[in-house]
């Protein structure tokens, strides 16, 4: 049978390659070659290679990865023989980088511009008194007590403590434990925040959670008791760790949720009653016990070294505080050197009793306080304030700076005279050498001429005192020791 013919449907293709895929295949097979004999090398050989290649490239201004670490090191000798060229010197260090105050920076890439680009006086802590002028304040928070370590408005630490004083309810739960344990300047910072942004301000229950280790935990198991009898003994005494408490502000809480009395008996504990055994040696153990004597232990103050004290009020609360409670606090203070009275009342031990009236046993209607109602405007007594400003002086005698912001209406009683009796700026106050008298607000755009008027006369009343104190300086040979008066510019709003 004739055999069947099938046509190829598809013709044999050219058994060369087209002149333009030559020169690629040839490229090709040459780099697998190369690849092939670089795999089969060794690492001397490898390392050889980049030891001529360093060589070669010596006059280049850029070096390797490579040549950084693996750098030859053939002895003199053996160089000068095998005609070896100079080992090249090593790179240069690289300089260490510092900030602005010297401090060596953490090693790694610098930081971003927009990181370390801020604003002037946007720092983590800083001293507002170089930041904020006196006399453009706005309201009494924004003018602390000089060396009190509060952070700069608008930073980090002022945005995170502002957040944490208004949720502080929550915070004080859930941040119990560690509280105590936090930097000084952290806590003193907070209790500042706590009293000017928290609803209610400042209490004793609060100051207890940042100034005292916190309360036992009860466990039911054995381990976990152990565990916490273990906490607990960690934990230093409050007077060791507040031994370097010297600022603590109290604005705006005194006489809104905080009161002096029990202020001072949480900063300085009553004295407390130890029990001493006083008798003898017994004969027999049949013979009946003798009574204990109890004799009185001295205190420890919770903050030794406090020399700085702010205790201004909130004016809407200021009818809550009592002089009479201020005298008694202050006679455990003898070593402060800052106080801030801002926005007190006039000083007076009975000021319910102006209008109050008695008759004595003769029939004579006479008034029941030292203080009447007419007593400053029409007489122009201050003797009870005297007598008040001068008992507190002779407790604070080493007082150097005091804020009376918003008490220049008794502005009066720091240069009147009541018979022999007068503040004495000399003996008890002779170490003072800043009074601050802002007048505590703002004249608005439409305040009166009476309000005007009253505003002037506090300025008036701070350059009086300022007069009196250097005179009565001068006449005692004490003129070398000046006295600034900070106050409002006059004409100013």
């Amino acid at each position: 049978m004739p055999k069947k013919r099938h046509q190829k449907q598809y013709s044999k293709p050219q058994s060369t390659a087209p002149a333009s895929l030559s020169s690629s295949t040839a490229a090709s097979r040459h780099n697998s070659h190369h690849d092939d004999q670089q795999q089969n090398r060794s690492v001397n050989e490898l390392l050889a290679d980049l030891r001529r290649a360093g060589l070669r490239d010596g006059g280049s201004s850029q070096i390797r990865p490579a040549e950084a670490f693996v750098q030859p090191t053939v002895p003199p000798a053996i160089r000068q023989i095998l005609q070896l060229p100079e080992t090249p010197a090593p790179p240069p260090r690289r300089p260490v980088r510092v900030d602005a105050t010297g401090r060596r920076l953490p090693p790694g890439p610098a930081p971003p511009r927009s990181w370390v680009s801020r604003p002037a006086g946007s720092g983590l802590y800083s001293d507002p008194r170089t930041l904020i002028e006196f006399g453009g304040a706005q309201n009494y928070a924004q003018r602390p007590l000089p060396g009190m370590v509060l952070p700069a408005k608008g930073s980090l630490m002022d945005l995170v403590l502002k957040g944490f004083a208004r949720t502080w309810d929550w915070q004080v739960e859930y941040c119990r434990y560690i509280l105590y344990e936090l930097p000084t300047r952290v806590r003193g910072a907070l209790l500042a925040y706590i009293g000017l942004y928290s609803e209610k301000g400042l209490t004793l229950q609060d100051m207890r959670a940042i100034l005292l280790p916190p309360p036992p935990v009860v466990y039911e198991d054995d381990e976990d008791s152990h565990y916490e009898q273990e906490r607990q003994r960690g934990f230093l005494p409050p007077g060791v760790v507040n031994d370097d408490f010297s600022c603590l502000d109290l604005s705006w809480s005194l006489g809104r949720s905080l009161k002096i009395r029990e202020l001072s008996d949480f900063l300085y504990p009553p004295q407390a009653a130890a029990v001493v055994s006083t008798a003898d040696p017994k004969d027999s153990w049949d013979a009946p016990d003798d009574e204990p004597t109890l004799e009185p232990s001295i205190p420890a103050a919770l903050l030794p070294n406090l020399t700085r004290l702010s205790l201004a009020l909130d004016p809407e609360h200021a009818h809550n505080v009592s002089w009479r409670h201020l005298l008694s606090f202050a006679t455990h203070m003898p070593n402060l050197t800052h106080l801030s009275l801002a926005f007190w009342p006039e000083p007076s031990l009975t000021p319910n009793a102006k209008l109050a009236t008695m008759v004595t046993a003769q029939g004579q209607v006479v008034q029941y306080g030292a203080t009447g109602p007419y007593s400053h405007s029409l007489d122009n007594d201050w003797t009870e304030a005297i007598m008040v400003l001068n008992r507190l002086s002779k407790s604070l005698y080493r007082l150097e700076h005091l804020d009376l912001t918003g008490c220049g209406l008794w502005a009066s009683a720091l240069w009147s005279k009541s018979g022999h009796d007068m503040v004495d700026w000399v003996g008890a106050w002779g170490k003072v050498e800043r009074i601050v008298m802002y007048a505590g607000y703002k004249l608005g755009e439409e305040a009166g001429s009476s309000e005007r008027a009253r505003y002037e006369m506090v300025t008036e009343n701070a350059r009086r005192v300022e007069r009196h104190v250097r005179g009565r300086r001068a006449e005692k040979g004490m003129g070398k020791r000046g006295i600034v008066v900070e106050t409002d510019e006059e004409g100013k709003e």
